[in-house]
């Protein structure tokens, strides 16, 4: 059984960017976050046993932010992605959707965004040690 749990727009300031004023200044990203899951046995239960737990998720990607400057999104979107496999092994798929507000590209754009899929095999055959 496939569930799927989605965290929209976790926001953070942070300081990536090719431009050594982007890491000076930093700027507002966003992530949105697709977990594929088997939650049944947690929801039977009604416990954070089984699952995924959301805080846990949201600290991870602020956490992996905050510790290094990354010049790519597309970086720091796949490095989300392989600590959300190493720290939860309940996962078996996820999408990553990560956007770099206002980025400086010489016009007006809303946002630049990546996405990342990524499987727990794709994890694994890339190397990865599983938990």
């Amino acid at each position: 059984m496939h569930n799927i749990i989605r965290q929209k727009q976790i926001s953070f300031y942070a300081y990536h960017g090719v431009f050594k004023q982007e890491q000076n200044i930093g700027g507002k990203f966003e992530a949105d976050v697709e977990i594929y899951t088997d939650f049944h046995i947690a929801a039977q239960n009604d416990t954070l046993n089984n699952t995924v737990d959301y805080e846990k998720v949201y600290k991870t990607i602020i956490g992996l932010s905050d510790s290094h400057k990354y010049k790519l999104i597309e970086t720091l979107a796949m490095h989300i992605a392989d600590a959300l496999f190493t720290k939860f092994e309940h996962i078996s798929k996820v999408i990553i959707r990560l956007r770099k507000n206002n980025p400086p590209i010489g016009g007006v754009v809303d946002s630049v965004e990546v996405e990342v899929e990524k499987s727990r095999e794709d994890f694994l055959q890339s190397g990865n040690i599983p938990l």
